[in-house]
């Protein structure tokens, strides 16, 4: 579809190395002004790169959107993340400045899923040990304290996208799968659903997380938890680094009251590739530590490339605005014969009468008129019929309150 702004002068910014899947997208779209970046910038380059007219930024994690950074970005209109959260995105200060924010919650999900039983069947196998020993000429050949995983219990805290995918692959390969949720969730397959997380510690030989980072989730694995926790169980973390107390679990490790422990995500994590990383549980035989990599996957990276690109693109080209966390969500119908206006604003109350009133002033006829708000901002689509020539966008920018509008097509 051919937009009011010339698809060829939108100047679209990707960092941090995101997969060409996302550049496919596109340019199958007609987005030709696409520059790559492999590195996150410098606060300093990138308020620069956004000053100079990036009408969409593409971001991994790394990226810190803040408040003085948006502050530059006069023509950004959307903000992909191309990644799990939005953390890196000062969203208040987005939505302020009308700048949609999408991410790609669910595209690496099987990734995850699939690290956290590979995790636990090496850790129930203690190959971390015998791995270790091996490489150092010591021949570990026995049994003792090795299992499987079939007949265990898999604790899931957090029954989400990643926690249930978990479950079906760990009932797949024989666990009795429990799970704790704050939220009641329907359970996958055979799946048992516990009333309290206390119930859960007691119960699960290898206890996987899967929950977001916020103040009721700050070391909730802690001394008083894994005191909790069957003695001789294994612990999983491929959520968040605020999740578990990094020094009580290595008491709990060192003492050999855990077997084992996979942890992906850190308190603190370097910035690069070339700062040191440091932590309590290093040089422990019993432990797997990897750098943050539960979705780093080929194909995980391809289904965010497409996803999250494939948001912004609705955006730009329809006005959808489903999966994003600043601009009202309205999904959108297509009327080809009409003309589309996008009316962003403050959400305070007459704007839907004033927007009315300037299109009745002008004898335009609605033909769609779709309307969405949230506690700071309300979104308006306004389908027009009728028209020949220009549509005077200079009063609906007047009306008081207004963040944005846009002749969309």
């Amino acid at each position: 579809m051919k937009t009011s702004y010339p698809k060829e002068n939108i100047k679209i910014l990707l960092l941090e190395g995101i997969s060409h899947t996302a550049v496919e997208v596109f340019e199958r779209a007609g987005y030709t002004n696409i520059e790559s970046i492999p590195k996150a910038l410098p606060e300093d380059e990138l308020i620069a790169r956004l000053a100079d007219g990036v009408h969409l930024l593409g971001i991994r994690s790394k990226t810190q959107l803040t408040q003085k950074v948006l502050e530059a970005a006069n023509n950004l209109w959307a903000v992909g993340c191309f990644c799990i959260g939005t953390n890196q995105v000062d969203l208040a200060a987005a939505g302020q400045r009308a700048i949609a924010v999408f991410n790609s919650p669910y595209s690496n999900t099987r990734s995850v899923a699939e690290l956290v039983i590979g995790e636990a069947i090496m850790l129930l196998r203690r190959i971390p040990e015998k791995d270790k020993a091996a490489h150092q000429t010591q021949w570990l050949k026995d049994a003792k304290g090795c299992y499987e995983l079939r007949g265990k219990t898999m604790g899931i805290v957090g029954y989400g996208h990643i926690g249930s995918q978990v479950s079906v692959l760990a009932e797949a390969i024989g666990m009795k799968v429990w799970y704790y949720d704050i939220v009641p969730k329907l359970p996958m397959g055979n799946a048992i659903a516990v009333d309290s997380l206390e119930e859960l510690l007691e119960n699960a030989d290898v206890l996987s997380l899967h929950v977001p980072a916020d103040a009721t989730t700050k070391n909730m694995i802690n001394q008083a938890t894994i005191g909790q926790m069957k003695r001789g169980s294994v612990l999983l973390n491929l959520s968040r680094g605020s999740v578990v107390d990094i020094d009580a679990l290595q008491n709990a490790l060192t003492s050999g009251y855990l077997a084992g422990a996979g942890i992906d995500v850190f308190p603190d994590e370097p910035e690069g590739k070339n700062d040191p990383f440091v932590s309590a549980l290093q040089g422990l035989t019993n432990v797997i530590l990897t750098p943050h990599i539960g979705g780093s996957t080929l194909e995980a990276q391809e289904n965010i490339g497409r996803d999250a690109a494939f948001k912004m693109l609705s955006y730009m080209d329809k006005g959808v605005t489903v999966g994003s966390h600043t601009i009202p969500e309205l999904s959108l119908p297509t009327h080809p014969a009409a003309r589309r206006i996008l009316h962003i604003h403050h959400n305070k109350p007459g704007i839907l009468s004033a927007i009315n009133t300037v299109i009745s002033k002008q004898n335009l006829n609605i033909v769609g008129q779709y309307l969405n708000t949230n506690a700071a901002i309300g979104y308006v689509v306004l389908d027009i019929e009728g028209i020949e020539g220009e549509i005077d966008l200079h009063e609906l920018r007047n009306i008081p309150h207004t963040m944005r509008v846009r002749l969309l097509y």
